[in-house]
């Protein structure tokens, strides 16, 4: 079987992370080109692969030796990259955001439309975490009833000096975004910040906050957002359903036992808790790709859609106010909401038991 070709554009942290994972992780694969505003750390990355080297990402796009693209740039280039290979008709994996704005993330929906496929995914990878679907078929299964709320902490050591207080919603909450719309199968019709007492870590950022998400199916998911806890990289989540619980379980894969202590390692940064869901995310990637095309993971759609909402939800970390969330209609390209059939029947007997009482 022939590898699939494919061109990087970006050679930042993620670019080289994806560079190595496709070079020596995946099968199926090959990365023939590279590109980067930085053109020494463009000829240094593409080296380590034997990638050839383009003056920019319109030109590898173009390539006739790149069969599918990923984008791994700053945020604010995404657009024009993704609307350039959906014209070449060339499969993309965008890393998040799809684009920097609701409006920018809604023309790639409608090119996207317009070519008749999907050939956009964008990078969630909570959605390939061994932890997180195993949540997901706990729930799926009906075993802890319709689900009711769901609790989670988004905790990192550390940011950047370059993060801004928006990062907080549209770099870090992000994943809890788009979490909760794929765990639950229903869209985030509103959203408030809650701004608790400010730890001595904050600087000037909002730290920490809770986010709460009003879903349309009336589910309630808040997330706390805390980004200078100095002790790691800690995301936890439980699911509270009619008839039970269940949660994520604990990020240490040991626990050490000594001088009357229970000690267990905490993750120091994204990569050491989420590593094997990129893998994952990029296999089945490469799979859909060369198995004909047929792409199943988080689309354009799903982008706009965590776009709306952190766009709504940065109006609410400013204003302190609740603010709704309104979509464009969704297109017939992306399907309707998932609704999981267990799910959708605990919640069918709880109406028909609301009716029956009124």
């Amino acid at each position: 079987m022939t590898a699939l070709r494919v061109g990087v554009i970006g050679t930042g942290l993620i670019g080289r992370d994806h560079l190595r994972r496709m070079a020596t992780v995946l099968a199926g694969v090959s990365v023939v080109a590279v590109a980067d505003v930085d053109a020494v750390a463009a000829a240094r990355a593409a080296a380590t692969v034997g990638a050839a080297v383009h003056r920019d990402g319109l030109d590898l796009v173009a390539s006739g030796g790149v069969d599918a693209v990923l984008v791994c740039s700053w945020g604010g280039t995404h657009e024009e990259y993704v609307l350039a290979a959906l014209a070449a008709g060339k499969p993309v994996f965008c890393e998040k955001p799809l684009a920097t704005t609701p409006d920018a993330c809604l023309r790639i929906v409608r090119a996207e439309v317009a070519h008749g496929g999907r050939l956009v995914q964008v990078g969630y990878m909570r959605r390939y975490d061994a932890a997180y679907r195993a949540l997901k078929r706990t729930l799926d299964s009906g075993a802890v009833g319709a689900p009711l709320m769901m609790h989670c902490a988004h905790r990192n050591a550390g940011v950047p000096a370059s993060y801004e207080p928006e990062n907080t919603i549209t770099d870090t909450a992000v994943h809890e975004i788009d979490m909760a719309r794929w765990m639950f199968g229903s869209e985030i019709a509103a959203v408030r910040v809650l701004r608790p007492r400010a730890s001595r870590n904050a600087g000037r950022l909002p730290d920490p906050m809770l986010l709460v998400l009003e879903l349309a199916n009336g589910m309630l998911v808040d997330v706390e957002i805390s980004v200078n806890v100095r002790y790691g990289y800690d995301i936890r989540g439980e699911i509270l359903g009619e008839d039970g619980t269940v949660a994520l379980g604990d990020p240490g894969l040991i626990s050490v036992r000594r001088s009357g202590q229970v000690a267990a390692p905490v993750p120091a940064d994204w990569r050491d808790r989420f590593g094997a869901a990129y893998d994952v995310e990029l296999r089945e990637w490469v799979d859909a790709v060369t198995g004909g095309g047929v792409l199943t993971g988080p689309g354009s759609w799903d982008g706009y859609a965590a776009s709306a909402v952190a766009d709504a939800a940065v109006r609410a970390l400013r204003t302190g106010e609740r603010v709704t969330v309104t979509l464009a209609e969704r297109p017939a390209l992306y399907g309707p909401a998932d609704r999981p059939a267990a799910v959708a029947a605990a919640w069918d007997v709880r109406e028909s038991h609301d009716r029956t009482a009124e």
